[in-house]
């Protein structure tokens, strides 16, 4: 597993009261996610077939997934028929010591990047900095990223936890020759980073990228961006080096067509996407002499496996999800603690690291349904998610240490398990009921987490069984009448 995949110390509500604590990124994830919000309902509002859409979107993926094995060999006949090389990449190690030696062969030692989750996934622009090559983001949000050291905490978005004059001083504290006099205008922003980026671009022999599908038919990879960077990696440096996860995959140019009605309007709530790249092998004396691809594993055939868990391989990251959820919107991205962050991230990060390994990211939900209604490929989020909590819950309870909540829930299990156990615990009701006016926590150390959010509700003085018994006089009477 890349180390870029999992980052951070601490559990997702370790790292979320940590964001919670932040007032400026929470009104920043507030203004942002409401703002693509209503852009893309809008977008979506205008397409009277939309739901058709989403139910096509869903088969195609699925008949992929169903023929994965097929197409892949498919897409690498095509593809290596047209001058390009393919790479087969079991996991990120792997992937990343591909891409290290082509670069060591072709004696570069700065490369361009195309916005890419698959490359930060499995970490490898810190690989690449391991071998001495400097890789240069060229996404005006993932290049604001970088120069701040930080995290990106976004699909669409890497750097939505930021606003304009953070950003602006990300730009005059690291962009040598921009003077204070930088305003936050977008358009003013956007020409400094352009400005700084050109000279990389132009000097740049080795580009690297992502891709947002791959036509088995024609063995075509594809990329869709809204900035023009990515046209400017994919056309200039004479190689190209492309990282792209096995369900990236569709059979046909035509099921193309139907996710390019669903990917814009659901990510930048465009009807089509400014620039949309495409490339089969090599073509003399236009774009790179030498192209390859890896095609990257990395734990997706694990999910694949999984009779509930493939449906997450359907994911065309649009990052719709994100900014429907209550949860990321309060807490952001970083606390995730993985490249992918909010609800998908949630289900995709442990059936390719584990469950056990980020148990508590499945609870990282209030299972309310929005992602589900707003995905375009109806990824049923809300059923993964506890399918993933039934599993970790599965896991622990084949541990014989246990934790402190289940030693209580086995206790009442056996308590209510007995009727005068159950009978002897209710006559204890009042005395109860003096002890829990107190914080559980004080009481009992050991659950205090579990307590820490929760007042018990404090016994009544008489149980139902006992309020009958004392008025069953009353209760013959009233009968009678």
């Amino acid at each position: 597993m890349g180390e870029g995949l999992l980052f951070g110390e601490g559990d997702f509500p370790t790292r979320a009261r940590h964001a919670l604590a932040d007032g400026q990124l929470r009104a920043n994830l507030g203004a942002a996610t409401t703002t693509i919000r209503e852009r893309r309902a809008a977008a979506v509002g205008e397409v009277a077939d939309w739901e058709e859409l989403r139910s096509a979107g869903a088969r195609i993926k699925d008949g992929s997934l169903a023929a994965l094995d097929e197409m892949l060999v498919d897409f690498e006949e095509k593809f290596s028929a047209s001058g390009g090389v393919v790479h087969w990449a079991r996991d990120a190690q792997e992937a990343n010591a591909i891409i290290v030696d082509l670069l060591n062969r072709s004696g570069a030692a700065e490369v361009v990047k195309v916005k890419s989750m698959t490359t930060q996934e499995i970490g490898l622009n810190e690989a690449l900095a391991e071998a001495g090559i400097v890789a240069w983001e060229t996404d005006l949000a993932e290049l604001i990223v970088q120069l701040s050291a930080d995290r990106p905490s976004h699909f669409l978005v890497p750097a939505i936890h930021r606003n304009r004059d953070e950003i602006r001083h990300i730009f005059q504290d690291h962009i040598p020759g921009i003077g204070t006099g930088l305003g936050n205008d977008p358009a003013e922003l956007t020409a400094a980073a352009r400005s700084y980026l050109r000279d990389k671009f132009l000097a740049a022999e080795v580009a690297i990228s992502g891709a947002n599908f791959a036509v088995a038919e024609t063995g075509t990879l594809g990329v869709v961006e809204s900035e023009g960077n990515g046209r400017m990696c994919l056309t200039l440096p004479r190689m190209l080096i492309s990282v792209v996860g096995v369900e990236k995959v569709v059979p046909r140019w035509e099921d193309v067509g139907t996710l390019f009605q669903l990917l814009p309007r659901s990510s930048t709530a465009e009807r089509m996407n400014p620039y949309t790249s495409t490339w089969s092998g090599v073509t003399p004396s236009d774009g790179p002499s030498e192209v390859h691809v890896v095609l990257l594993d990395n734990g997706r055939t694990n999910a694949l496996a999984d009779p509930v868990g493939k449906e997450a391989l359907r994911c065309i990251r649009c990052s719709a999800c994100l900014n429907v959820c209550p949860v990321y919107e309060r807490v952001g991205g970083h606390a995730y603690g993985s490249v992918y962050p909010g609800p998908i991230g949630a289900v995709i990060t442990p059936y390719l690291a584990g469950v056990e390994t980020v148990a508590s990211l499945p609870f990282a939900s209030t299972l309310c349904g929005a992602c589900y209604e707003v995905c375009p490929v109806k990824i049923d989020i809300p059923s993964l998610l506890v399918d993933l909590r039934a599993k970790h819950v599965a896991e622990a309870n084949r541990k014989p240490l246990r934790s402190s909540e289940k030693v209580v829930m086995s206790a009442l299990a056996w308590v209510m398990a007995d009727a005068k156990r159950w009978q002897l615990v209710n006559r204890l009701g009042p005395l109860l009921g003096k002890l829990t006016r107190y914080r559980w926590a004080r009481l009992a150390p050991l659950i205090g987490r579990w307590t820490e959010n929760r007042e018990p509700p404090v016994p009544p003085a008489h149980t139902l069984r006992n309020w009958r018994n004392n008025h069953q006089g009353l209760g013959e009477g009233m009968r009678h009448e």
